[in-house]
C-alpha cells in the first residue's frame, strides 16, 4: 500500500517532468516486487538497490573479549537456500528492469557473499554492464577472528536497462570533482560513523548496514540530472531520499520495516535542499549545441583573411569566405587543414587553431564558446 499523512513527503511537481502518475518523494510500505509491478513501465531514470547481502551468519560474532559485535543477523537477511535468494534476486530485478526507462540504469551494492550472483542475474535478464566499482572503506571493521583478511571493501555493478541504452554519465563534473582528473572505478569513503550514523532511544543503530551519503552522492551527481527519479526498493533509513532530495532528484523508496522507515521520515524531513544554482552541474562538451566556423564568419567574430596560427606559431593558415582555411597546397576545414599541416590523419581544429588579439594568442574555441552562450540565452 501507499503510505500516506507522515510517510508521504511531497514537493511540488516540477510540471513538464512527465512524471505525473508516481508517488514522487514518497516511501511505500511493504513488499518492494509488488510495489514495483504496480509502477508504470519505462518510468525511472535511476535505481540504486542495496539488498539483503544473505550473510548465511549461523552464530553471533564476537570479539576477542567475548563481547559481542553488532553484526547483521535481521530475519530480512535470511533465505532458507542460495536458490531461495536467486529467485528473490531474479523476482525483484524483473520488476526493477520493467520499470526503467529505455535510457535507465541500475546500481546494486553488495559483498562477496552476494555480488558475484547479483551479477549473474543482471546479465541473465538482459542488463548490460558497465562498470564494477570498488567501495575501499577507510575504516572498515576488524576480522576479529584473525581467520580471513579484513574485509575492506564492497562492490557496486552499474548497468544499463540493456545494451542499446545511453544512460546519463556526467564525465567533466565527475573530472571537476576529481581535481581534473579521471574519475576511476575505486572509491575511498569511510563507513557510516558519527552524527550521520542514526541511533535510536537506546543509542542503538537503527539500521546495521546504513550507506554514507557520501556514496549515494557520487552516484547521483555520476548518473542522473536534476529531476531524474530515484529509486530505492530496499530504502532502509532512507540514505537515498535524503541525497536525492539535497541534489534535487525525486525518489521513490520502498520499505517495509516501520523502525526504518520512522527513521527515514525524520532524517528526510530534516534536509533542507541546495538551491537551484547549487546542483546545476558543467555541460558536457557532445552536448553543447553544434556550431560550425562557418558560422563564426558569417557573424562577424572572424573576419575573412584573418590568419590563424597554432599554439606555438609553427603553422598558419587564411580564413575564407566560405569558412575553408587555406595554408598553402592544403585546403578545407579547421579541422583538415589542421591534421594535413602536421602530416596527421585527424585534428581538433578548434584546439588547434588561435587567432591573435592584444599581442596574444587566443584558441577559436572561445569564440564558438560565445555563439553557444548567446544561443542559451536565445532557448532560454
Amino acid at each position: 500500500m501507499l503510505r500516506t499523512g507522515a510517510a508521504a513527503l511531497k514537493r511540488p511537481q516540477d510540471g513538464h517532468s512527465g512524471h505525473e502518475s508516481l508517488p514522487l518523494d514518497t516511501i511505500l510500505v511493504g513488499d518492494c516486487i509488488a510495489h514495483m509491478e504496480a509502477l508504470p513501465a519505462n518510468s525511472v531514470d535511476l535505481i540504486f538497490a542495496d539488498p539483503p547481502y544473505n550473510l548465511q551468519l549461523e552464530d553471533g560474532l564476537t570479539r576477542p573479549d567475548q563481547s559481542r559485535v553488532d553484526a547483521v543477523d535481521d530475519d530480512w537477511d535470511k533465505f532458507e537456500s542460495f536458490a531461495a535468494y536467486d529467485a528473490f534476486t531474479r523476482a525483484w530485478l524483473t520488476a526493477a528492469r520493467r520499470i526503467l526507462k529505455p535510457d535507465g540504469a541500475i546500481w546494486v551494492i553488495g559483498s562477496y557473499h552476494n555480488i558475484f550472483r547479483l551479477g549473474t542475474a543482471l546479465q541473465d535478464l538482459g542488463f548490460w554492464m558497465l562498470n564494477d566499482v570498488v567501495w575501499r572503506k577507510a575504516n572498515p571493521m576488524p576480522n576479529f577472528r584473525g581467520t580471513r583478511f579484513t574485509n575492506a571493501h564492497e562492490t557496486l555493478i552499474w548497468a544499463s536497462r540493456d545494451k542499446k541504452s545511453r544512460p546519463v554519465f556526467n564525465y567533466e563534473a565527475l573530472k571537476l570533482a576529481n581535481d581534473d582528473t579521471q574519475m576511476r572505478s575505486d572509491w575511498l569513503f569511510p563507513i557510516c560513523t558519527g552524527a550521520e550514523r542514526l541511533k535510536d532511544a537506546n543509542d542503538e543503530k537503527v539500521h546495521p548496514t546504513q550507506k554514507p551519503e557520501a556514496l549515494l552522492y557520487r552516484i547521483m551527481l555520476a548518473t542522473t540530472k536534476p529531476g531524474h527519479v530515484v529509486l530505492d526498493p530496499f530504502f532502509g533509513t532512507g540514505t537515498t531520499g535524503a541525497v536525492a532530495k539535497k541534489l534535487g532528484r525525486h525518489f521513490i523508496g520502498i520499505e517495509r520495516e516501520n523502525a526504518y522507515i520512522n527513521a527515514a521520515l525524520k532524517r528526510i524531513a530534516a534536509i533542507k535542499p541546495h538551491e537551484k544554482a547549487a546542483i546545476a552541474t558543467i555541460t558536457p562538451k557532445r552536448a553543447a549545441p553544434r556550431v560550425a566556423f562557418g558560422a563564426l564568419v558569417e557573424q562577424g567574430l572572424v573576419t575573412p583573411g584573418t590568419q590563424l596560427f597554432d599554439a606555438k606559431m609553427r603553422y598558419s593558415a587564411t580564413v575564407r569566405v566560405d569558412g575553408s582555411l587555406v595554408s598553402g597546397a592544403h585546403s578545407g576545414s579547421i579541422h583538415r587543414v589542421g591534421a594535413l599541416v602536421q602530416g596527421f590523419d585527424a585534428c581538433n581544429g578548434w584546439t588547434f587553431w588561435h587567432y591573435e588579439q592584444d599581442g596574444a594568442l587566443r584558441p577559436i574555441d572561445e569564440l564558438r564558446a560565445q555563439v553557444r552562450a548567446t544561443m542559451d540565452k536565445l532557448s532560454a
